[in-house]
């Protein structure tokens, strides 16, 4: 497991590399791009200087990644212009913006590692491209240095592993390492604390205004509000393509409604009284030398499971949905006596499970938005061995339209999708089957507000048949759409609190292992589920 630690730790060495520089470092001007009949963005300009971090806001589909692409080389403009330090650049790849300064942490993890490679390698990856690289040659030399980028960033990493050995919030922390590492005078970060659990990114946060102290221009993209309450200067926000308006850092609720066109009101909901219980695990245990637990989920019940990086939480989900076996327990499904052997068999049973990583895990590039979605589920569209096409059609298109997926068409790729939209997709894929347990891992990655919104709305709106269990690194997501919440830690739930009267500043406690004064509302004592057994 890694951690981050504070950065006042980094090296004087390694801070002086950034050196603070007067005016604007970055200026856009007139910024358009355009897919078929798609104007992903419509004469752009913004001005980002050094030393300030910039919130870059915008609804799935608004443009946000385009621009990303564009400032780090990865895509070229139709029309405009880019200047950086008073000179005109046109970016042919990533490495040409890199030698400018301009490095971008993208949304999706896995872009950033190179599987089959160890950990340190991939800490590496940059500089052993690089023509003459010969880190390759001495091994303990190439350990060195990927330690000492690893230090840069202040973790702990396992260097010899391979880079698959890592969960996703970890290659998260190996991405950020790598970029800070080529000491960037733009550093783009998009959604880097999704996949870190709250105490992760409040040191992360840490670590940017450092970074922002020596003046590094960071563009900064969440859709976490508390995130950009914490770290932005101004934001910046695109709408359809198009500069909606630029914004203090008081000013966030104005932004949010220049993004999405109209005001999010804050909405509440009433926790509803769980139905029968539909998945039973007694003394449960999923990882070696980890406390022992019982776990309930009931029909008609939303539960979270929250916790720290590491802490197990993904690991329960996968017992359940037979990626891994348990270590101890006796699971019922339905009051039966169950023990899923397999993905397969769990989703014969009705147990669906969306993974966190869903790039991996979830998704085929090459495959449509249609056939992504009735995947699991073809026999449902199948007659005599063919696929009924239009049966299929309606079916995908009630839940493109139910979860406000954008798309020019069901059969368009899943890479021509946001990030944000390819998310819902997953969602919707398992909304489509009769399921009696469903598992979503940080189902709100890379979601804009009001999305999130709605499928916690949906989610709700659709559990009355089945068992919910919503794993959630984020505090406030846990906070907003549970019933109850579940803390998990050393791989063990060790609390349980109902979401009526729970304070976040309790959570917070909970989740970090040092509540010593009484929660607002606390663990329920009566309950065998309220803290872990022996």
């Amino acid at each position: 497991m890694s951690s981050l630690v504070s950065p006042d730790s980094l090296s004087a060495e390694h801070l002086a590399a950034y050196p603070l520089s007067p005016g604007s470092l970055i200026r856009v001007r007139n910024l358009s791009k355009t897919f078929g009949a798609n104007r992903a963005l419509d004469q752009v300009d913004l001005q980002l200087f050094p030393g300030e971090v910039v919130a870059l806001l915008g609804a799935n589909g608004a443009g946000k990644s385009t621009l990303v692409k564009i400032l780090s080389g990865s895509q070229r403009q139709d029309a405009g212009e880019v200047w950086v330090n008073g000179q005109s650049q046109r970016f042919s790849s990533p490495l040409s913006a890199r030698r400018v300064g301009i490095v971008a942490v993208h949304q999706q993890v896995n872009e950033g590692i190179a599987p089959g490679l160890s950990v340190a390698e991939n800490l590496l990856l940059d500089e052993l491209c690089q023509p003459g690289a010969d880190f390759w040659l001495n091994r303990q030399r190439l350990l060195a240095r990927a330690a000492s980028i690893a230090a840069g960033l202040a973790l702990s990493l396992p260097l010899e592993q391979p880079i698959e050995c890592l969960g996703q919030a970890e290659r998260q922390l190996v991405v950020l390492a790598r970029a800070f590492a080529l000491q960037p005078r733009l550093l783009i970060l998009d959604e880097p604390t999704a996949a870190l659990s709250d105490t992760e990114a409040q040191r992360l946060f840490s670590l940017i205004d450092t970074l922002r102290s020596r003046g590094v221009a960071i563009l900064y993209i969440s859709h976490r509000l508390s995130d950009l309450q914490r770290v932005a200067d101004r934001a910046i926000v695109l709408r359809d393509g198009k500069l909606a308006g630029e914004f203090g850092a008081g000013q966030l609720p104005a932004a949010v409604h220049a993004m999405l066109g109209e005001s999010l009101d804050s909405r509440s909901f009433e926790p509803r009284p769980p139905g029968r219980v539909v998945l039973s695990w007694r003394g449960a245990k999923v990882v070696a030398h980890a406390q022992v637990f019982d776990l309930d989920l009931h029909e008609a019940e939303v539960v979270v499971l929250t916790g720290l990086l590491g802490a197990g939480k993904s690991e329960i989900a996968e017992v359940l949905f037979g990626l891994r076996p348990a270590l101890a327990g006796k699971l019922q499904l339905d009051g039966v006596a169950w023990q899923p052997g397999s993905p397969r068999q769990a989703i014969r049973c009705g147990v669906f499970y969306a993974a966190e990583d869903r790039a991996s895990h979830s998704l085929i590039p090459d495959f449509s938005l249609r056939r992504t979605l009735t995947l699991p589920f073809l026999e449902r569209f199948t007659r005599a061995g063919f696929i009924r096409n239009r049966a299929e059609a309606t079916a995908v298109q009630a839940q493109v339209d139910a979860l406000g997926i954008k798309t020019a068409g069901i059969d368009l790729p899943m890479s021509a999708l946001s990030g944000g939209n390819q998310q819902k997709v997953v969602l919707g894929r398992w909304l489509l089957g009769d399921g009696r347990v469903l598992i979503l891992d940080e189902p709100f990655q890379g979601v804009d507000v009001r999305a999130r919104r709605e499928i916690g709305q949906l989610l709700r709106q659709s559990a009355t048949g089945r068992a919910t269990l919503v794993i959630c690194a984020d505090l406030d997501e846990a906070l907003e759409i549970a019933d109850r919440i579940l803390v998990v830690r050393e791989g063990g739930v060790v609390a349980e609190f109902p979401r009526a009267g729970l304070s976040r500043a309790a959570l917070v406690a909970e989740v970090a292992g040092s509540a010593t004064a009484a929660p607002a509302t606390s663990p329920r004592s009566d309950s065998p589920r309220s803290r872990a057994s022996a």
